[in-house]
């Protein structure tokens, strides 16, 4: 694969986020290998094909209550109907319906010949063999009445290729009596940290040392992805390694992701590896946090598939904004789920938020609705992008775009609510 719409972009200028994600989604061009899965296998999947419903549901007009059904004409022309029998869902009542008499009818079971109205049971009274209606003035033609196809209609395009199957749709599909579907195989992704200052939790920590917050951030977000995760820990300062981890992890992955070792800094082997090993643009973006980032590939693994690379930041906070905003979009069109953005929403800033003409600040926030209805965001606190706590306080992402040093309090800000943007997110402590 040939990354050359990176060679139109001077290496030297910071990339903006649109730029950047425009050059990795472009990248992403083969989609991982479909397979079919039986449907209680295949939650958290993209689906292959577009769904076309073979089936009416549902299949025939039932009942939404337990009642009795009769034929509305009668309605005015008898004071009681005679019950000749009754209809239970799976077994239906096959004599055809008379003038002046009902018959009891489950919820969901088939309707009858000759009925086109269901009165509930709370409201029947039953004397015998007769029945007679308490509302007889308030009851209208097809009431608690489901008609065939009222959900879904044979022939209908139901779920398209690219949706990624959740509860509902399992339920839908099964709701069709399908049982497999064809639906793309989990990306293959393989993630280590780099540097010898990093310690694996649950390990004595040196003076020197800080624990590895980024594989497990990285863990969480890709598994939540739906992705098959290869954890391949820490490694050290040291080309040979790294180069050799590297050269591995490509054979049987379709993307590797690092954290650290990307910067300008004297032990960032990272670059010098990828540049031995494949093709590689060292990006400097205009973001914060994040601006340190390389993406590239390492050549084919070995089902001949396009092995890509990223290299994120070292700090906590800036591998989980550009995961976000960069790597899942990714992500997603490698699975199959096409070019997709989530929400973005506005609201006014509680105070004024600052920061560089020439990058995009991502300031983590809390936003929160006043009684009026109107959507408000403030930021969480201090906004080093060291600072983990400020991700695990916050429900958003607050952007200052490229052109503006100043957002004033009061005025609209673009922010990106982390239940659309980060996954396996479970809510902010506040």
């Amino acid at each position: 694969m040939s990354l050359t719409c990176f060679e139109l972009t001077d290496q030297k200028k910071q990339l903006t986020l649109e730029e950047a994600l425009e050059a990795l989604l472009s990248s992403a061009n083969q989609t991982t290998p479909c397979i079919q899965l039986p449907l209680n296998k295949a939650a958290g999947f993209t689906l292959a094909e577009t769904v076309i419903a073979p089936i009416n549901v549902p299949q025939n007009t039932n009942s939404a209550m337990d009642g009795y059904a009769f034929n509305s004409q009668d309605l005015g022309k008898f004071l009681t109907w005679k019950i000749v029998g009754e209809c239970l869902a799976g077994k239906g009542f096959d004599k055809p319906i008379k003038a002046g008499e009902a018959v009891y009818i489950a919820t969901g079971a088939t309707l009858p010949k000759g009925v086109d109205t269901v009165v509930m049971i709370e409201q029947c009274v039953v004397e015998g063999k007769e029945v007679s209606f308490t509302n007889t003035d308030t009851i209208q033609a097809g009431s608690n009445i489901r008609q065939a196809g009222e959900d879904i209609q044979e022939g209908q395009s139901l779920l398209t290729t690219g949706t990624r199957l959740g509860a509902v749709q399992l339920g839908l599909l099964a709701s069709l009596g399908v049982a497999q579907v064809k639906v793309h195989q989990p990306l293959k992704v393989a993630i280590f940290s780099t540097g010898d200052e990093v310690t694996a939790p649950g390990e004595s920590l040196p003076a020197n040392g800080i624990y590895d917050a980024n594989r497990f951030t990285l863990l969480g977000m890709l598994q939540a992805l739906g992705c098959e995760v290869t954890d391949l820990g820490i490694l050290p300062d040291s080309l040979t390694e790294v180069t050799s981890a590297l050269k591995s992890a490509s054979q049987n992955h379709q993307l590797v992701l690092t954290s650290g070792g990307v910067s300008v800094g004297d032990a960032d082997f990272v670059k010098q590896a990828l540049q031995a090993l494949g093709e590689t643009r060292l990006w400097r973006l205009a973001l914060r946090p994040g601006r340190p980032f390389a993406f590239g590939h390492l050549g084919k693994n070995s089902s001949g598939q396009t092995c890509l690379f990223a290299g994120l930041p070292g700090n906590p906070v800036a591998t989980l904004v550009t995961v976000m905003l960069l790597i899942q979009p990714l992500i997603r069109q490698l699975q199959g789920e096409g070019k997709s953005q989530a929400a973005i929403w506005p609201a006014l800033a509680e105070a004024s938020f600052y920061s560089r003409v020439g990058r995009s600040d991502f300031h983590r926030g809390i936003y929160s609705f006043t009684a009026s209805g109107q959507l408000q965001v403030r930021t969480t606190g201090s906004q080093g992008s060291g600072i983990l706590t400020s991700a695990h306080q916050g429900n958003c992402l607050i952007r200052i775009p490229d052109d503006k040093a100043e957002i004033p309090a009061g005025k609209v800000v673009a922010i990106y609510p982390f239940h659309e943007w980060l996954p396996s997110y479970q809510g902010a402590s506040q």
